[in-house]
């Protein structure tokens, strides 16, 4: 069998729980297209590749809507409690010759260092692209991986031009594959740190491949692309406006602080004026819609909500959306009472919930005689701008 006639899987390995990242890395926007999209899409676009596998975690759903238009067959596998038994369960379910294994979270793979290690791994049993380490390196006492030990003190260093980063797809032929594994040891298995290690520890041959610095993997938020990168907007404007009467009865809560005062304004919440102005602005900005839509005020759950912790999770939402609030600026309007004492109380309330500095947060009030209401006590409206810019 010819290189060009051995079928290929590409195994996508999308099981992870992104800790590190705070929310789904594979569902980030790179501009029309999320990180899982653009990584189904390189191999899709490969014409060695036969077919896809997914390599699923609790994101089964989510992995099989963003594969649904992939022109190759698609398969979605549950994954396992670490990720070379994720690997384990990809490799098994493919039905190439040959599998590309890769992690969903290196979406800038290209298709010169996707068929550059398939070639390699059909002549040799197995290959990884690779690029040369830049910095030096030094080897020292074992760490965690995350930060440098106390009293780190360095063993050697080793020659730089013999060292290599290596990324994925990590390609193998899916026979030597298994095999490789029903060698292993348990002892041995405890070694494995990437699917080549399989082959090594085994005594297989593993050949290098030349890899791309712009095939990195999204791990944490540092790793995101920067907006230049992107292909969409990296900055956007929302804008918000709520009214409420003044009644009697109520609390007056404007931006989370109660003001004293004989009326309050009326509304399913706790009818924070300001509070719902500002995140109207925000799901604006980000085209998510409005408060009434993620709180519907005929649901009794937010009966009384206190909207400070509603706009905490607007800024959920739109953190996992790939955005962040640069700036919030509104407007009190109102007749009564005076506001002018409590409008830093609301800032840092405001700031607080959306996660800002508390200088890019602007509250200020003004007079209004006329809002639209009949009859003593009139009411409270907001004007809000929010800008956004992505992660």
């Amino acid at each position: 069998m010819s290189e060009v006639e051995k079928r290929v899987t590409a195994v996508l390995v999308a099981a992870g729980s992104s800790t590190r990242m705070g929310f789904d890395k594979l569902s980030f926007d790179l501009g029309g297209e999320t990180v899982v999209q653009r990584s189904i899409r390189a191999f899709a676009e490969c014409p060695l590749v036969d077919e896809i596998v997914l390599v699923a975690g609790k994101n089964r759903a989510f992995l099989e809507q963003q594969a649904a238009a992939c022109s190759k067959p698609v398969q979605v596998v549950p994954g396992g409690a670490t990720r070379a038994e994720s690997a384990k369960n990809g490799v098994l379910a493919a039905h190439g010759d040959l599998v590309a294994v890769h992690d969903a979270a290196r979406p800038f793979v290209s298709e010169a260092v996707i068929e550059a290690a398939v070639y390699a791994a059909a002549a040799c049993g197995a290959a990884a692209p690779a690029v040369p380490v830049k910095d030096t390196v030094k080897r020292a006492v074992r760490g965690d991986g995350k930060t440098v030990p106390q009293a780190c003190m360095v063993a050697e260093t080793p020659d730089r031009s013999t060292l290599y980063a290596v990324q994925t797809p990590q390609c193998f032929d899916r026979a030597a594959y298994l095999a490789a594994l029903e060698e292993l040891d348990a002892e041995k298995a405890r070694l494995v740190t990437d699917d080549c290690s399989l082959f090594e520890l085994t005594g297989r041959p593993v050949q290098l491949t030349q890899g791309d610095y712009a095939n990195l993997k999204i791990t944490t938020r540092e790793d995101l692309p920067r907006p230049q990168q992107k292909e969409g907007e990296p900055m956007r404007i929302g804008h918000g406006y709520d009214v409420h009467r003044l009644v009697e009865g109520r609390k007056l809560i404007l931006g989370g602080v109660e003001i004293p005062y004989e009326k309050g304004l009326l509304g399913h919440s706790d009818a924070d004026v300001l509070a719902h102005a500002v995140m109207d602005a925000v799901l604006g900005a980000a085209a998510l819609g409005d408060i009434g839509k993620h709180f519907p005020d005929t649901d009794p759950e937010y009966a009384g909500a206190d909207s400070l912790m509603l706009a905490r999770h607007v800024a959920r939402i739109v953190r996992e959306n790939g955005w962040k609030v640069e700036n919030i600026d509104s407007t009190i309007l109102c007749q009564k009472p005076k506001l002018a004492p409590y409008i830093p109380a609301m800032r840092e309330k405001l700031a607080e919930a959306f996660g800002m500095p508390l200088d890019a947060v602007s509250v200020k009030a003004t007079t209004e005689e006329h809002l639209g209401f009949t009859g003593e006590g009139l009411g409270i409206a907001v004007h809000a701008v929010a800008l956004i810019e992505t992660l």
